[in-house]
């Protein structure tokens, strides 16, 4: 028993080391990719020698002093995150519920598309940015950048639920009748699971429009707080640190939360590929 139990950890440590030393390489790369960016970035500060093109030194001391003590206003940086944050979450979860179960049903079902499609298709090439007006008007508060996050993430997750469901390889479905199964079983046991990590996969891709509608969602609205707001409330004074220090932290909060979905998968599909995007 106690030499089974050795192996086991010996095997679990052995993993944990080569996925460690496989990592080094990856973390130097990017290591060196920042680097040289800065470097670039401060060469080219100094070239222009402009006060509206900051380097990244300036732009590094107001990150830190908006962190600490906060803007004019006295919201800190993470003040502005945390609602930004928020706000996205809320819109995208709100998406993914809807979209999702609707995506599947009409994959499933392709008359529902095919006798719908007369509305469907038009409203999903309208730009989030166009329902701006539309949100201001009808919705305030919280419900509207809900609404807006909401109609930025909806169509492109339902319309990529729905081909990726359609898209089900026939022999799966083939293999499941064969073995007696039932619509409801083959739909349940075959088709979802086949399909739930490209529609996991999706919903991190979707993230990055849902920020986006977040960001032109408050520079339009007169809330104080928000990180679209704050870099659009900066930008009026030409305080382009600021508004540097907003658009790297749109940055960072957008890779933290893809690395928190590829996490995700990686648990959920552990006998998949890795996903690295």
């Amino acid at each position: 028993m106690s030499t089974t139990v050795y192996r086991s950890r010996s095997s679990k440590t052995g993993r944990a080391l080569q996925e460690f030393v496989s990592f080094l390489p990856s973390f130097g790369a990017n290591l060196v990719s920042l680097v040289v960016f800065m470097m670039i970035w401060a060469f080219a500060s100094d070239i222009f020698k402009n006060p509206l093109f900051p380097g990244p030194q300036k732009v590094i001391q107001t990150f830190w002093t908006l962190l600490a003590k906060g803007d004019l206003q006295g919201v800190t940086l993470f003040e502005h995150s945390y609602v930004s944050l928020f706000r996205v979450l809320l819109g995208f979860i709100a998406a993914c519920v809807t979209a999702i179960p609707l995506g599947i049903l009409f994959g499933l079902w392709k008359p529902l598309y095919t006798g719908t499609r007369s509305v469907s298709e038009p409203l999903r090439f309208i730009p989030p940015l166009a329902w701006i007006p539309l949100g201001i008007l009808f919705f305030s508060g919280l419900a509207r950048y809900t609404f807006l996050i909401w109609i930025g993430a909806f169509f492109p997750l339902f319309v990529l639920t729905m081909n990726i469901i359609a898209n089900t390889p026939p022999l799966f479905v083939d293999v499941g009748r064969a073995c007696g199964g039932s619509r409801v079983f083959i739909v349940l046991r075959i088709v979802i699971p086949n399909a739930l990590p490209q529609i996991v996969g999706a919903m991190r891709m979707i993230l990055g429009p849902a920020w986006m509608c977040i960001m032109a969602a408050e520079m339009v609205t007169a809330e104080l707080v928000g990180l679209g707001q704050m870099i659009y409330n900066y930008a009026t004074v030409l305080r382009m640190d600021i508004v540097i220090v907003g658009m790297i932290t749109i940055g960072l909060v957008g890779l933290a939360l893809n690395e928190v979905f590829l996490q995700i998968e990686r648990v959920l599909f552990r006998h998949l590929p890795k996903a690295q995007l």
